[in-house]
This record gives C-alpha cells, sequence and structure tokens, in this order.
C-alpha cells in the first residue's frame, strides 16, 4: 500500500482483514490521497485509539484535530474535503440515492459478517444464503453499466468491492446467472486503486 503510505495529515487505524476498513482504504487510493495505515492487530489495540475513539472500534481516521470512527462517516467526508476525483454525485437526488444504496449494503450485508465470522453455524449459513442471493438478484445492473448504476466509480463500488473480494473467505460462491457481477468485480479487482488498497493479509485472501 506504498500509494497510501506518503507522507501525509490523514492517520488511519485500519485492520488487515475489516472489510469495514478496506472500504475506507479503497476510497483513499481511487483518490489518490496519502495517509499513514496503521494496521492493528486483532489481539489488542494501541493506547492511542483507545484514547481517540471512546467505541474502540476500526476504522478510525485522525487528520489534525479531527477524529472520526464510522466507516461511512470517513468515506463521506473524504469525499467532501478531497472532492476530486469524485466518488459521489453532484446532483443532490443523486447523491441521496447513493446514500440509500449504501445504507441497504450496509443493513443487508455488512451487518450479517459478525454472522459469517461468529461460532453459529447455523447463523452463518443463513447470512451465506441471504448474500448470495441478495448479490445474485443485484447482478443484472452491471450488464448495462461499468459500475454500480453508473458509468463512473463511486462509494458505492468502494462498499461493494470490499465485500465481494472476500467471497471465497466467507464461502459464498455465486450461481452462473450473476455472471455480470462477477465480470463486474473483475474489473474491479484489475483497478490500480483497488491493488493499492488491499493489506497483506488481503492480497493473500485470492
Amino acid at each position: 500500500m506504498s500509494s497510501l503510505n506518503r507522507k501525509s495529515s490523514i492517520t488511519l487505524y485500519s485492520r488487515g482483514v475489516c472489510a469495514f476498513s478496506h472500504r475506507v482504504r479503497l476510497a483513499l487510493a481511487e483518490k489518490n490521497i496519502a495517509a499513514e495505515i496503521i494496521d492493528v492487530g486483532d489481539d489488542h489495540l494501541p493506547e492511542d485509539l483507545l484514547d481517540l475513539n471512546p467505541y474502540n472500534t476500526l476504522p478510525t481516521m485522525v487528520e489534525r484535530d479531527l477524529v472520526l470512527y464510522s466507516s461511512n462517516i470517513i468515506m463521506e467526508y473524504v469525499e467532501e474535503r478531497y472532492p476530486h476525483p469524485p466518488l459521489m454525485p453532484v446532483d443532490p437526488m443523486a447523491r441521496a440515492r447513493t446514500r440509500t444504496y449504501l445504507y441497504r449494503m450496509d443493513h443487508d450485508w455488512y451487518s450479517l459478517l459478525g454472522d459469517l465470522q461468529g461460532d453459529d453455524a447455523g447463523k452463518a449459513d443463513s447470512a451465506r444464503r441471504t448474500i448470495r442471493d441478495g448479490l445474485t438478484l443485484l447482478a443484472p445492473v452491471f450488464a448495462q453499466k461499468s459500475f454500480f448504476m453508473s458509468s463512473e466509480i463511486s462509494l458505492v463500488d468502494c462498499s461493494l468491492a470490499a465485500l465481494l473480494w472476500r467471497l471465497p473467505v466467507f464461502g459464498i460462491e455465486l450461481p452462473a446467472q450473476a455472471k455480470s457481477l462477477l465480470q463486474y468485480a473483475d474489473r474491479m479487482f484489475a483497478r490500480e486503486g483497488f491493488r493499492a488498497s488491499l493489506s497483506f493479509a488481503e492480497r493473500s485472501m485470492r
């Protein structure tokens, strides 16, 4: 992630296998924003992070006196603070739709990541089916556009790509009717920004 580690006023506390952290790293990379990435292990959080974030969650971003600790809030701040190249549409209605897509993705899929990685096999199987079926239903969207509902990449694509990268680890295999989504995934994974966003642990997922 050398493109993210140039000297910068931004520090991002990130976990190498965390999808929430990954989508923030991807947004930064797509915008070519330099950031100091601090990779936080699974065993304990650093003392300075505990002081910064009362919820002790990742990712956490610091820029000067500003501390943010929700991945969607971080991505939207980055978009507004560094507007070029844009990852949100200019039109207010289109921006509202993009926020709605992000909300639905979090509610329907990202909320299940804990079940996928938990000890309850029944919950994990249910989560796999929900994500697989939801992605399969979504697949036709990508038959007409290069990105999600658009010809330009957006924050929705950052969130979706981080999830799609993890499907093999989660034991989720998409059916043949999701071909257009799989082709979209290949296009996203080939992007320079996506490659730059990957942690060492994420590179070993595929």
